[in-house]
C-alpha cells in the first residue's frame, strides 16, 4: 500500500499555462441538494470553484438558488427537475458530481437515473452521499454505471450499504474485492483515508485527524476531486485523486493547529492559498 506524500502531490499541481482561459480547467456539474440539504451541494460547488475549476454548474432544487448565488456567485444554476436541461448539462460536463444532499426519494431516484443515462463515459463521474445509497437500493441503477472513470466517495456506513460489508469486515482484501465488482475508484473516507484505485493499486493518507469530523467535510472533498480532475486531465487518474484527497486533509491539519474543529466552509476559503503554497518550490 502506497503512502501519499507531499512530493507526489506537488508533481500533479503544476502551475497554470499562461495562455489559458476558463474552458481550460474543466466544466463541472454538481447534482444534488434537495430542499432540506442544499448546503451539501453548495459546499461541493464552492470547493470546486476555490480549487480552480474553470466552470461550475449546480443542478439543484430551486429552493436553494438564493443561498447558492449568495455563497457561490461564480456558479451557474439549473433546476434539476428540468429533465431536458439536466440531460444536456450531464452530456456536456467533463466532470459530474452526483449525490451530495440529493436525498433518496422517488424524484431523487429519477434524477440519478437521468444522470447515469446521459453521462458521457469518456468523462468523469463522482458518486457521493445519497447517490451511493440509491445505488445500494437499486441494482438497476448499478447496471447503468459506466465501465470506467467512476469514483465513489463513501464513508464506512455508505460503503456497508453498497457492499454488504460491515465496518468491522471492511479490511483491505474485502474492500478490494468489492471495488473490483464495481470497477470504480473508491475513496473510503475515514481516519487515514484509503483509496482503492481502479488500476488495482491502493493509496493511503498519513494526514488528517479528528478536527475534520463534522458535517459537510465529505462534500468539500468531492468538490476538490472534481476540480482537480477538470484541471489536471493530462495526469493519470490515480495521481489526481491522490492529490485531491491529500490536499483536503493536509489543509485541515494545518488549520487544526489553531482550531478545535475545522469547519468545511472555512477550509474552502483557504484552498486557493494552500494550493498555491503546494505549487511554490
Amino acid at each position: 500500500m502506497e503512502k501519499i506524500t507531499q512530493q507526489q502531490v506537488q508533481a500533479v499541481l503544476t502551475p497554470r499555462p499562461t495562455n489559458s482561459y476558463k474552458g481550460s480547467f474543466g466544466r463541472i456539474l454538481a447534482v444534488g441538494g434537495n430542499e432540506n440539504f442544499g448546503g451539501a451541494i453548495t459546499m461541493a460547488a464552492k470547493a470546486a470553484v476555490y480549487s480552480g475549476a474553470g466552470l461550475v454548474t449546480v443542478a439543484t432544487s430551486k429552493d436553494n438558488l438564493p443561498a447558492l448565488h449568495a455563497v457561490v456567485p461564480e456558479a451557474m444554476y439549473i433546476n434539476y427537475f428540468d429533465k431536458v436541461a439536466l440531460s444536456a448539462a450531464v452530456a456536456q460536463a467533463t466532470v459530474t458530481i452526483v449525490g451530495p444532499g440529493l436525498g433518496t426519494s422517488s424524484r431523487s431516484h429519477e434524477i440519478l437515473q437521468i444522470v447515469l443515462t446521459n453521462f458521457d463515459p469518456t468523462h468523469y463521474l463522482i458518486v457521493d452521499g445519497s447517490a451511493l445509497t440509491l445505488l445500494a437500493q437499486d441494482p438497476k441503477l448499478q447496471a447503468l454505471l459506466p465501465a470506467q472513470h467512476v469514483i465513489f466517495t463513501p464513508h464506512p456506513g455508505e460503503w456497508q450499504r453498497l457492499t454488504g460489508l460491515t465496518v468491522t469486515e471492511q479490511d483491505d482484501v474485502s474492500n478490494r474485492q468489492a471495488q473490483q465488482r464495481f470497477q470504480a475508484t473508491v475513496v473510503l473516507k475515514k481516519y487515514h483515508t484509503t483509496i482503492y484505485h481502479a488500476d488495482g493499486t491502493t493509496s493511503q493518507l498519513t494526514v488528517g485527524g479528528p478536527a475534520m469530523a463534522t458535517g459537510g467535510m465529505g462534500d468539500t472533498l468531492t468538490g476538490i476531486i472534481a476540480a482537480f480532475l477538470g484541471q489536471f486531465s493530462q495526469v493519470p487518474l490515480t495521481a489526481v485523486v491522490n492529490a485531491a484527497v491529500y490536499t483536503h486533509s493536509a489543509l485541515a491539519d494545518q488549520l487544526a493547529l489553531t482550531r478545535h474543529v475545522v469547519v468545511p466552509s472555512v477550509l474552502i476559503d483557504h484552498l486557493p492559498t494552500f494550493i498555491h503554497q503546494l505549487q511554490t518550490p
